[in-house]
């Protein structure tokens, strides 16, 4: 089975290629949604943030502007909620590994936003990162509720600078000439490599 990273900055386009592979029928880890799924009502991950963020729960799931707030600017505070966070994601890309090959999957995508900064292009036989010019990625990431040029420039400072993604990609997938042309692109990788 072929585990294929997939990554890159916030507003570059990563979620429409990630459909774009499940449209295709691949198989899609979102480690995004892995966490919202653990910070929501009875996830793994409520108890732990209550206990290191005090206010941060309600109603048995994390407020995330709640935590968002406790965090923004606190790179301790940051550090742990990492190490509550980032090993339950990792136990639930596991499964989905497993799982994924008890079903004989040829092909797999992990979607995670942090690949590089977490390390984890290590689990993948090959990254494919998508990308776009700096203005288009701002300007998609500020039609977004409630973001702020604040929040962008923190969630910025945390990820990589897309020149270095784009230098470690095994694929770059362009997302600022168009979505057509993008979709074109994974297209052809998922042939190439069932082929």
């Amino acid at each position: 089975m072929k585990v294929i990273g997939l990554t890159g900055g916030i507003g570059m386009g990563k979620s429409t290629a990630a459909n774009t592979f499940r449209r295709l029928h691949v198989p899609v880890f979102d480690a995004d949604a892995a966490v919202h799924a653990l910070q929501g009502w009875g996830g793994r991950a409520v108890a732990p943030i209550a206990a290191a963020f005090p206010g941060t729960v309600e109603n048995g799931r994390v407020e995330r502007e709640a935590l968002r707030r406790a965090v923004l600017g606190d790179p301790a505070a940051l550090k742990r909620l990492e190490r509550i966070v980032h090993p339950l994601v990792r136990d639930a890309e596991r499964r989905f590994l497993a799982a994924a090959r008890r079903r004989s999957e040829r092909l797999v995508v992990l979607d995670i936003p942090l690949l590089f900064e977490t390390r984890g292009q290590g689990r993948c036989d090959l990254v494919v990162v998508v990308t776009a010019p700096a203005a288009v990625q701002r300007a998609r990431v500020l039609r977004r509720k409630g973001m702020t040029e604040e929040r962008l420039r923190w969630i910025l400072g945390r990820q990589m600078p897309d020149r270095e993604k784009r230098r470690r990609a095994d694929i770059l997938v362009n997302t600022g000439l168009s979505r057509h042309a993008a979709q074109r692109a994974i297209r052809k990788l998922v042939k190439d490599l069932r082929a």
